[in-house]
């Protein structure tokens, strides 16, 4: 089934959950989480750094209306986006690290390359 992953929650709970991830992946670097969450965490952030990459007033709105905190968004126009300019996607990287204790989920770590 193509499109995105329901990650069974409602589609306000799911943009929302979606939106902390990747400000927090943005602003920390890494985060551990589900694998299914990861995949659709990385989609989002690989769109908002290839975003970021054109630095102009568009971008910089367009990222704003997604990402939670604008000091991050700063750091993704300053930090973030410049260091991948010559990279054309595959920002980020996910490692699967083992069930976790409780459900057995299948967990992972997802970081920027």
């Amino acid at each position: 089934m193509p499109g995105t992953r329901k990650l069974g929650r409602t589609s306000d709970h799911r943009k929302a959950m979606l939106r902390a991830m990747v400000t927090f992946l943005l602003e920390n670097g890494r985060i551990e989480t589900t694998v299914t969450r990861a995949k659709e965490v990385r989609s989002m952030t690989e769109k908002m750094i290839t975003t970021a990459k054109v630095n102009d007033l568009h971008s910089k709105r367009q990222v704003l209306a997604y990402v939670t905190k604008e000091d991050v968004v700063k750091k993704l126009f300053d930090e973030i986006a410049p260091k991948y300019a010559e990279v054309k996607g595959g920002y980020t990287r996910i490692v699967k690290v083992g069930p976790r204790r409780g459900d057995a989920a299948e967990m992972a770590i997802i970081e920027l390359v």
